[in-house]
């Protein structure tokens, strides 16, 4: 078997205190809630306000690294996403709307291959595809072997 090449890895702590949520990655640490109409205290972004924001920020990064490569006039880039269950839309599938904006003296080509290239961030690659998630029970504590995800 393959070795699993863990390219992100995060880390989520609840205490008791409702749905606040204490979360660590890479050095960082943030906090996730949910609105007080869901039964929170709207201490934090919810986890789906993290998807969006990973999206957005996913977007903004690979268009900033594009734009620098080619050393191309971009001055600002601000995305919005907004996700819409599935269970609200006709054709029944969960979609994140993007709208994206660029500032810059850039031509009508370049902005037309800043979106081709937008569409192609890692995250929208990620969400995009059928994924696999797989969760164990760890044995008194949060250390533990990770394993390739197996069918139930």
């Amino acid at each position: 078997m393959k070795p699993l090449q863990i390219i992100a890895a995060a880390e989520a702590e609840n205490t008791g205190e409702e749905y606040k949520t204490k979360m660590t990655t890479n050095g960082h640490a943030t906090i996730a809630d949910e609105p007080e109409g869901l039964g929170g205290k709207n201490e934090g972004p919810s986890p789906v306000d993290y998807l969006c924001m990973s999206l957005a920020s996913c977007k903004v990064i690979t268009l900033r690294m594009y734009a620098k490569r080619k050393n191309w006039p971009l001055e600002t880039i601000r995305i919005k996403v907004d996700f819409v269950k599935g269970s609200s839309v006709e054709s029944g599938m969960n979609t994140f709307y993007c709208e994206v904006q660029l500032t810059g003296d850039l031509t009508i080509e370049q902005r037309t291959r800043l979106m081709q290239i937008a569409e192609a961030c890692p995250v929208q690659k990620l969400l995009s595809r059928p994924t696999d998630i797989g969760s164990v029970l760890a044995e008194s504590s949060l250390e533990y072997k990770l394993t390739p995800p197996t069918t139930l």
